[in-house]
């Protein structure tokens, strides 16, 4: 070594090891993003696209909002960082309350992380800490559902109900049993709640009847399940969970990561459907996807019951992130939520997803979607697959991308969540976009 500075191009790709990415096929032929402002993306040959995700899911009011670089900034300049163990800055404190306000009551208390996958771990200990401090630790099974996605450290893995999240990771958490989801295929293409399938809630029941519901510790649900294809919850579907729950004294713990903040209309999906839960995790829009964020919300109940337990000046809770509370994660959170404010961004998504909506059945009758679903400014469009499931979603993203148009697959999934600040030629050209994609990925099918 001569001592002199590592050279790089600006072309080098080989040494980031990209997250839920096909590397090798990605650093062959990138698709990258070099400049974002309001709907639209800018990738590296200078070509624009539209966000027909909003990111993944976590920027509903637009790229590039000066209002939240500018407050990361000011307060950067004020201060940086403060260990959020035994000190603490106003920000978390005003962000807390700020939520708290947006929450449903009994939720009075928010314990903040860094991302959704973080907050469903952190629900995992609260869930064991409430449980151990009213002597009930014995209630050690978890269950979840079947295409449930709750992030990716251990905890939420443990829960996945994605076999491909998990077949690599064998060593995860016992006792996790899952329920059905609520995707039969008797009800297709339907806008909103299925009329049919509240009966698939009873699965909870046959596993408190299997295992004895006293040694049930939580049910684990994404309110409208999201990475998997928006899957919506049948009509009554949610609130038989919920009476399950009550009965045998089971935490019911609402996965709103993604559609927390505004995602369903409301500020978050207990409200859409008018069912409360005990444990609420959220992270994505609560920043606008400027600085990693997460958070979750008990209810009075659950804070109480573990810190009153406590001795007198001791630490109630073991658990906490160094970044936990972050003060410049704190100030874009302020800012975030103070533009959904003034710009009523909550009534202007519950006001654009009829039409968004309408716009994206528009595709039913095509050759390849096999199903649509929806629900607020979330919707499915669920593809035929080509003999291999997945290759055929994956390929469409590709090309997608190329076609001026980012949109988030799972599988043979488009998931398509437009922005609370789109406007009706947003959606036009989204919609315009799928279309024209479907068409040439047909056209070559055929041709094949």
């Amino acid at each position: 070594m001569d001592g002199s500075a590592p050279s790089f191009s600006t072309n080098s790709l080989e040494s980031h090891w990209m997250p839920f990415s096909g590397n090798r096929d990605f650093k062959a032929s990138p698709r990258l993003v070099t400049q974002s402002s309001g709907a639209y993306l800018t990738d590296h040959k200078g070509n624009k696209l539209i966000d027909g995700s909003s990111g993944l899911f976590c920027v509903p009011l637009g790229h590039g909002r000066k209002e939240i670089a500018d407050a990361v900034h000011a307060q950067m300049m004020q201060n940086d960082y403060v260990s959020p163990f035994q000190t603490g800055q106003l920000g978390s404190f005003e962000l807390a309350e700020v939520i708290a306000r947006r929450l449903p009551d009994p939720f009075n208390h928010v314990f903040f992380v860094n991302s959704g996958s973080e907050a469903i771990d952190t629900s995992l200990k609260m869930v064991m800490a409430y449980h151990r401090a009213r002597g009930e630790a014995h209630r050690v099974r978890y269950v979840s559902r079947e295409r449930a996605y709750h992030g990716v450290n251990i905890g939420g893995v443990s829960l996945a109900g994605m076999v491909k999240n998990r077949e690599t990771f064998p060593h995860v958490m016992p006792n996790v049993v899952t329920m059905r989801h609520t995707w039969t295929g008797d009800d297709m293409f339907v806008k909103g709640q299925p009329e049919n399938g509240r009966e698939l809630a009873d699965d909870l029941q046959r596993h408190c009847e299997t295992y004895g519901g006293s040694t049930i510790a939580a049910c684990y649900i994404e309110p409208v399940a999201g990475s998997t294809g928006t899957l919506v919850p049948p009509k009554g579907y949610l609130e038989r969970v919920r009476e399950i729950c009550d009965e045998h004294g089971i935490v019911l713990v609402f996965d709103e990561v993604i559609t927390g903040f505004g995602r369903m209309g409301t500020p978050f999906a207990a409200h859409k459907f008018g069912v409360t839960p005990d444990i609420m995790t959220m992270a994505k829009a609560l920043t606008n996807g400027a600085i990693p964020m997460g958070a979750v919300a008990a209810t009075d109940e659950i804070y109480e019951t573990i810190t009153n337990t406590a001795p007198e000046n001791a630490i109630e809770f073991f658990h906490g992130y160094t970044y936990s509370g972050h003060p410049a994660a704190c100030a874009a959170g302020l800012a975030t939520q103070k533009i959904m404010d003034d710009e009523g961004l909550f009534e202007k998504s519950a006001a654009l997803s009829e039409y968004f909506l309408d716009a994206l059945w528009s595709l039913k009758g095509h050759e390849l979607v096999r199903d649509l679903r929806g629900i607020g400014l979330m919707g499915a469009v669920d593809v035929h697959h080509d003999g291999v499931p997945g290759r055929r979603g994956g390929n469409l993203q590709k090309a997608l991308f190329w076609n001026g148009c980012h949109i988030k697959f799972t599988g043979d999934n488009a998931v398509v969540a437009p922005m609370f600040i789109s406007e009706h030629s947003h959606i036009d050209e989204i919609v315009d976009c799928l279309r024209k994609t479907l068409d040439e990925e047909l056209e070559a099918s055929v041709k094949a």
